[in-house]
């Protein structure tokens, strides 16, 4: 995996740091890696993603992880793009409000993206100006019937499926659709790969 120099001691003090970042960043790129292979045996030609769902003060790893695994990483962090949820929602008072305000604050230079519980709530976004409107906790077919509505209404927009979607289950959301299948289970309860430092002997 790599070659690393320096006093015994110094690498000594930082070795159980340095493979526990290691081990997880590499659990993270592995079950990435096997989801986008999943998504790409099945034909579909979307993003798989990560979601906001990461390790507090671990976020960079994490998201570092998706990258070298083939998936997105959703957004880096908050500044990269405005997402609207049911509590911002409710506190704008409705969809289109949410994003008017979201828009007036930032500006035509960045996307927002709205979730979304139904088809109606969806359209709503798309009208207000959304360009992106997530499908949340929806059932396969439904997701299918709605995205295929959704598309040919406002062909625009890109679609994201979410909501308690596994490698096991993803190729049941996959359609021409479907644009984004984000998995909050990227980064959250992945495997760790065991990983070791041994120091070389001496001749």
């Amino acid at each position: 995996m790599a070659t690393v120099t320096g006093e015994v001691n110094a690498l000594l003090r930082g070795e159980r740091t340095a493979l526990n970042i290691l081990s997880r960043c590499s659990g993270v790129a592995t079950k990435c890696y096997e989801a986008v292979k999943v998504a790409k045996g099945l034909g579909w030609k979307g993003e798989v993603a990560g979601t906001r769902k990461t390790t507090p003060g671990f976020r960079m790893v994490e998201k570092y992880g998706l990258l070298v695994g083939g998936a997105s990483t959703h957004r880096l962090d908050l500044s990269q793009m405005v997402m609207l949820k049911d509590n911002h929602i409710w506190s704008a008072g409705s969809i289109t409000a949410a994003v008017k305000l979201a828009r007036t604050a930032a500006g035509f230079s960045q996307k927002i993206e709205v979730e979304c519980q139904n088809l109606e709530e969806a359209i709503e976004a798309a009208k207000a100006g959304a360009d992106i409107t997530m499908l949340d906790n929806f059932q396969p077919e439904q997701l299918k019937i709605d995205a295929n509505k959704l598309k040919a209404q406002f062909p625009h927009v890109i679609v994201e499926a979410s909501g308690g979607i596994t490698i096991d289950t993803m190729g049941d959301y996959l359609c021409p659709d479907v644009d984004v299948v984000s998995q909050g289970s990227l980064t959250q309860g992945y495997s760790t790969i065991d990983f070791s430092l041994k120091i070389a002997h001496s001749e």
